[in-house]
């Protein structure tokens, strides 16, 4: 089976900081849960590229916005499997952060 989605080494990490976060501030559970619903985003995502949204105001790269909970996933819609550039935390200074990503 083809992959449809690929997670950037950034977002793979921001992934498992979110995780560890949510571990021990809300525990095992809800981290799992949280986690398994921003997969389940990756792949709707990967389905429908265009679901997401241009920042302009955040960034002029072609990436898109989708956002899961408190969460923006950062994807680039174009590429083949998806790929996800970040999940960032809304209150992050996410101009910032892309700035040094991408």
């Amino acid at each position: 089976m083809r992959r449809r989605y690929v997670l950037a080494p950034q977002a793979a990490g921001d992934l498992v900081q979110i995780w560890r976060y949510l571990k021990t501030e809300a525990g095992r559970e809800t981290a799992d849960r949280v986690e398994r619903v921003i997969r389940g985003k990756f792949a709707y995502l990967a389905e429908f590229p265009d679901a997401g949204h241009w920042r302009r105001d955040l960034t002029n790269a072609d990436v898109r916005f989708f956002s899961v909970y408190s969460y923006l996933v950062v994807y680039r819609p174009e590429t083949r499997p998806l790929q996800v550039v970040s999940i960032l935390h809304g209150s992050r200074d996410v101009t910032e952060v892309l700035s040094e990503r991408l």
